[in-house]
């Protein structure tokens, strides 16, 4: 390859990741732009610090197209409306760009959100900078903050996203949990499995 070609390549590569996420929160840190007043699909706008529960919040990234998230979007449901019932506040964020995937928007999350029987907010990050402040780059991608507001869990829902009879490490369900109980957390993070978040153009 040329150095043209390369300085070309190079600075396309910047002008991309210009847009993508920035360093993601780390395990014991406080939740970022929990202020932000978000669309969701009953037409009320919500933040995630409206939603903070007793025992703790739930942010789950996620979206209406990707497979990884189709395959775990009955645990996603079951999970949040139970947990929700047991003191948590739940959150699901749709922070892709509907001009690049139509299927993401409002429109079809107001469908999506009926049809999986969602009783937590499903919401739009309009600028995708929620997501970008969480340092988000998947969907689905799972923050779990305790009552204080620390991250205490980050990652995939569990181990197994295709055949949920054979999971065998219920993450997500664990680290709830252990909030539940009053314990701590004993596996904080794993690696978030799914497909890349669709980012709007931004700063």
């Amino acid at each position: 390859m040329s150095y043209i070609k390369y300085m070309a390549v190079f600075l396309i590569g910047l002008t991309v990741t210009a847009t993508t996420a920035t360093a993601r929160i780390a395990v014991g840190e406080e939740a970022p732009m929990t202020d932000v007043k978000m669309m969701g699909v009953d037409g009320n706008e919500v933040s995630i610090a409206d939603v903070a529960g007793e025992h703790g919040t739930l942010v789950i990234f996620s979206c209406n197209h990707c497979p990884w998230v189709k395959a775990w979007e009955d645990r996603i449901s079951a999970i949040g409306n139970a947990y929700q019932k047991k003191g948590f506040g739940v959150i699901v964020i749709n922070a892709n760009d509907p001009g690049r995937v139509p299927e993401d928007d409002i429109t079809a999350m107001k469908v999506r959100a009926k049809g999986k029987g969602f009783e937590f907010p499903y919401v739009v990050d309009a600028t995708s900078n929620v997501a970008r402040a969480f340092g988000a780059t998947k969907t689905p991608e799972v923050f779990l903050f305790n009552a204080e507001g620390k991250l205490t869990f980050h990652g995939a829902i569990d181990d197994d996203a295709k055949n949920p009879d054979e999971v065998e490490a219920h993450y997500l369900r664990n680290a709830l949990d252990a909030l539940l109980a009053g314990e701590s957390v004993l596996l904080s993070e794993t690696k978030a499995i799914g497909c890349s978040i669709k980012f709007r153009p931004g700063s």
